[in-house]
């Protein structure tokens, strides 16, 4: 432990924070990059920053994530300025170092970058109520909405192919057949599960192909937690995670936010009979998310949002199963059987929703009517 803190202090010392380092702690939320409070005393008073290392084994070429990050946090405050909010605390704000830069390359390669904390809010793992979801849903296309017109290009993709379903289900084929450590015997319901699924997956893919769905620069991890809520108005303030901010399809983002947002247990919840998929909170994400959204979301879009739900939570499941027969090599895992727990809960959902999906699609016709 002492060795860590030593090098999250010499990490930190290069970005150019207020006060003196006291002490840091690990955050354990989150499944992908090694996350740090840091907190430092300045004048009387503690301040804290979030000190992130990206992985590498993941986001496989880390500079890409953050040109798109500064990019967009750049843009954004441009944006809520104009639209007379506070930009340090309706989006991420990066901390420079003292070269000016805003990420540092460590000399083993790993990169590491530093974010102001945003006080007086907070995340949540699983929703509380119908109102939290909708603010949450809301927060999230606003961020879409705010995004249009982002200059400069087109973003990097910085996992290609992140919400591609067909890649996604190759790549569980592929994982089934190597079957590494042994598991596939232990798995047969879900592996079945996943491969009667198969019929569809590829409907968002073909109609952006051909146009009939537009590409947009959207989040493409809309979970609940990476949302920020104000600890005294309860409202969503400010989207975060912005790894994997890059080109996509805003039925991705929406589905997200019902694959999470619209379920009654935690993610690896090992107790499915916890599990379940809530029509109400379904309503509120819906309704949050059109509130924002439907003033610039196509028709095509609209009509497949109910669908989009059902897809993302079935691509999820498969993602989870795929790293439980890799060996965890991609969600990071804090107990044995961590990603087979995720995938049962996924799948679990996308039974949920195919009973209900004729009630989805009347809720969501329900809220774009009201401002299409």
């Amino acid at each position: 432990m002492k060795k860590q803190e030593e090098e999250i202090r010499e990490v930190a010392s290069a970005f150019l924070t207020e006060g003196c380092f006291s002490r840091s702690e690990r955050v354990l939320e989150g499944h992908i990059n090694d996350t740090y409070c840091l907190y430092y005393e300045a004048g009387g008073r503690t301040r804290r920053y979030i000190l992130q290392r990206v992985n590498r084994n993941v986001f496989r070429e880390p500079h890409k994530v953050m040109d798109n990050i500064i990019r967009v946090t750049s843009f954004a405050r441009r944006k809520i300025e104009e639209a007379g909010g506070d930009p340090f605390r309706e989006t991420l704000n990066l901390v420079p170092t003292h070269g000016r830069g805003m990420y540092v390359t460590a000399p083993d390669g790993e990169v590491w970058r530093m974010y102001n904390c945003i006080e007086g809010a907070r995340t949540y793992e699983t929703p509380e109520s119908p109102a939290q979801v909708f603010s949450a849903a809301r927060t999230f296309a606003r961020f879409q909405k705010m995004l249009e017109g982002l200059p400069g290009g087109r973003l990097h993709e910085t996992i290609p192919g992140f919400h591609d379903t067909r890649r996604r289900f190759e790549a569980l084929l592929a994982a089934v057949r190597s079957d590494p450590l042994k598991r596939a015997a232990g798995v047969r319901e879900e592996i079945a599960f996943a491969l009667e699924r198969e019929k569809g997956i590829d409907l968002i893919l073909e109609g952006m192909a051909a146009g009939r769905i537009p590409e947009r620069v959207t989040h493409n991890d809309t979970k609940l937690n990476n949302v920020m809520f104000d600890l005294r108005t309860g409202e969503g303030v400010c989207v975060i995670d912005l790894d994997t901010v890059m080109p996509g399809s805003a039925l991705y983002d929406f589905g997200e936010s019902v694959r999470l947002g619209a379920s009654l247990a935690a993610e690896d919840e090992r107790d499915l009979s916890r599990v379940g998929f809530s029509l109400p909170l379904f309503e509120g994400v819906a309704a949050g998310y059109l509130e924002a959204a439907s003033d610039f979301l196509t028709e095509a879009e609209v009509d497949l949002l109910p669908f989009s739900a059902r897809l993302m939570a079935y691509e999820n499941g498969i993602r989870f199963l795929t790293d439980h027969l890799s060996g965890d090599v991609y969600f990071r895992i804090h107990r044995p059987g961590q990603n087979l727990d995720r995938c049962r809960t996924q799948f679990k959902m996308v039974m949920e929703m195919e009973r209900s999906l004729s009630l989805m699609e009347a809720l969501v016709g329900k809220y774009a009517r009201r401002k299409l």
